[in-house]
């Protein structure tokens, strides 16, 4: 998709969509979300088209900001040896109309959850963490702070984060954030390893099957958490924020 339609649409939400960290991609968070998206809704089978007139519809999950659902409109790509379709533009039900488009067969928006209690954090569930992914793995270890990479009393540190976290969320739930990933509802939780108020990565929490408890999987990082909660809502926690230092 071009730069140029990237740019509408992120105007048309009024959505910050870039990291602000330096040498972030412009609209890279965008770029995320609508891959995503388009790969669940082709999952779900939400995508209209319509061969004959030779275009394409999908919900964006987006609205404007008269809040008016934004869905992308697609044509046949008549030169060859290019992609099937091509995106004309992002568009409201209104102008879909008047390009003869009947708004009963608009698609809807993606759904990525069945049960809505997995997106409130269960104060009464402990949470097993996975120490030796978080703090050994190469892959993992890398999204700590170098300061905490470095300490030899890292684990210390880790708990007493963890210690705080509990009882951070546990007073205020909203400050777990819900993400979409591979399938499955997680949350994701604040941890502030270098100063109190500040989270520096994001731990990943599973809710078992039975829903006693929680599995503490993974570290993200709050740029790979955002992209990732972002499938679902914006995230409203001041903790996990497009700007940097938020």
């Amino acid at each position: 998709m071009k730069k140029a339609k990237l740019n509408d649409l992120a105007e048309l939400t009024s959505e910050e969509w870039t990291f602000s960290r330096e040498g972030a991609t412009k609209n890279g968070i965008l770029v995320n979300y609508l891959a995503h998206t388009y790969e669940r809704l082709e999952y779900e089978n939400k995508i209209f088209v319509d061969e004959k007139n030779g275009r394409a519809i999908f919900n964006t999950g987006l609205f404007d900001n008269f809040y008016e659902p934004l869905y992308a409109y697609l044509e046949l790509n008549k030169r060859e040896n290019t992609q099937k379709w091509y995106t004309v533009g992002f568009k409201s039900a209104y102008e879909l109309a008047r390009r003869g488009v009947d708004n009963t067969l608009l698609p809807e928006r993606a759904n990525y959850f069945e049960d809505p209690s997995l997106l409130i954090f269960d104060a009464n569930c402990p949470i097993n963490i996975q120490f030796g992914h978080i703090l050994n793995d190469p892959n993992n270890i890398k999204r700590l702070p170098k300061k905490i990479k470095d300490a030899t009393n890292r684990t210390t540190i880790f708990r007493g984060a963890l210690d705080l976290m509990v009882k951070s969320v546990t007073a205020n739930y909203k400050l777990a954030v819900p993400q979409y990933y591979k399938g499955n509802i997680q949350l994701l939780l604040p941890v502030c390893l270098l100063e109190p108020m500040k989270a520096d990565v994001a731990l990943v929490v599973t809710k078992s099957n039975d829903g006693k408890y929680y599995q503490g999987n993974t570290c993200l990082t709050l740029d790979m958490a955002y992209n990732n909660a972002r499938l679902i809502a914006r995230p409203n926690s001041d903790w996990l924020n497009v700007r940097e230092g938020k």
